[in-house]
């Protein structure tokens, strides 16, 4: 990968793993709940359910990294040079489909959350890297 292409990937997947979490956050802070709920499921996917919420809570920041990482350069290379923001934000609904329908769905920690925010989650972020990508390439 060339220099300017891994560095189109490092900034939308930093943009976008910050700004993707924004629906499931609003949802939460309206319905009183946890907001790190979700990122204790994450780490989960790493270090298993059963170990204590602060390392599943340290363990989600590598697993999110790498998530946003790899699924932002899975991106860079797939989305059509035109209108990356919603090729990007229906892309995101399809990686909803894997991360809660297939694989979620086998993770307690994760089928528990509350499903709507999450996959609002994964189309914004989808949405976030088309925006970043848009603007990089242009």
């Amino acid at each position: 990968m060339a220099d300017r292409a891994r560095h189109d990937v490092l900034t939308a997947a930093a943009v976008a793993g910050v700004v993707s979490g924004v629906p499931s956050t609003v949802w939460t802070l309206r319905a009183g709940g946890d907001l790190v709920e979700s990122s204790r499921a994450a780490g989960a996917l790493l270090v298993g359910e059963r170990r204590s919420a602060g390392l599943r809570l340290t363990a989600a920041v590598p697993v999110h990294a790498a998530l946003s990482i790899g699924w932002s350069a899975l991106l860079a290379r797939t989305l059509p040079g035109r209108h990356e923001p919603l090729w990007g934000a229906v892309a995101g609904a399809g990686i909803a489909a894997l991360d809660l329908g297939l694989i979620g769905r086998r993770i307690p920690a994760i089928a528990a959350l509350a499903q709507g925010p999450q996959w609002a989650d994964h189309v914004a972020f989808g949405a976030a890297v088309g925006i970043v990508l848009h603007a990089r390439r242009r």
